[in-house]
């Protein structure tokens, strides 16, 4: 019942917020859009039934634009980055996205950045678009496993990211994100109503590192997300 519940509620409404973000992006930009979309994530949350915790936000800097590095357990980490993150934020997300009519194109008017997965020039593209958003001031989302956990186990990092990272001498925000894997896996389309935990950990700084210093920045990116997430890798 609570999954038929969702789904009639939340997508109709989903289309709707689409339609009224279309004409918010054209008279108000980016900014006004995003906070629209993070209106969208509570009331997701709320119909699903989920509550979110979040900790750790004295760990966001205020005054700067970083990257929140985020393990990625379900569709549901979505909504509860919206509705978790204060302030402005763009978002990589998968291109098949932004090929679904006038969804994609709001997409794009909030700014947010596709990824060809698979597809080495694509994602180069896409890592300057990261780059050039981080030099307008605005944060950004990456989840460096590249998908979703199929298991809920953590994956292995993709190093895209973290180049991306030294190249813009950009703080690193690590995130874990635990219980979103009960609430909905990958490939599931039953909801199970619960609680999701965000826990944002003490930036990173990569200015001043090199490529040769990589790996090490993964693992310290990595450490604290599989260590509450109770990984072994940790």
């Amino acid at each position: 019942m609570r999954s038929l519940f969702f789904y009639s509620i939340f997508l109709p409404l989903t289309l709707a917020m689409i339609l009224v973000g279309f004409f918010i992006a054209l008279v108000g930009g980016a900014n006004p859009l995003h906070n629209w979309a993070r209106l969208w994530g509570r009331i997701g949350l709320a119909l699903a039934g989920v509550r979110l915790r979040i900790k750790g936000l004295e760990n966001i800097p205020a005054d700067r634009p970083v990257i929140f590095m985020a393990n990625h357990q379900s569709n549901f980490d979505i909504l509860a980055l919206l509705a978790g993150i204060p302030g402005q934020f763009r978002w990589l997300a998968k291109a098949e996205l932004f090929r679904i009519p006038l969804f994609g194109l709001v997409m794009r008017q909030a700014g947010y950045i596709p990824v060809e997965r698979g597809d080495r020039r694509e994602s180069l593209e896409s890592m300057k678009m990261v780059a050039s958003r981080i030099t307008a001031g605005a944060s950004v989302i990456i989840f460096p496993e590249g998908t979703r956990t199929e298991d809920g186990s953590l994956r292995p990092f993709k190093k895209g990211g973290f180049l991306v990272a030294l190249q813009s001498g950009v703080e690193i925000v690590p995130v874990a994100i635990s219980g979103s894997f009960t609430i909905m896996p990958k490939g599931g389309k039953k909801i199970r109503g619960g609680r999701i935990e965000v826990t944002f950990f003490a930036p990173v700084p990569t200015a001043g590192k090199s490529v040769r210093q990589l790996r090490e920045l993964m693992a310290q990116i990595r450490q604290p997300i599989a260590a509450t997430l109770g990984d072994g890798e940790a």
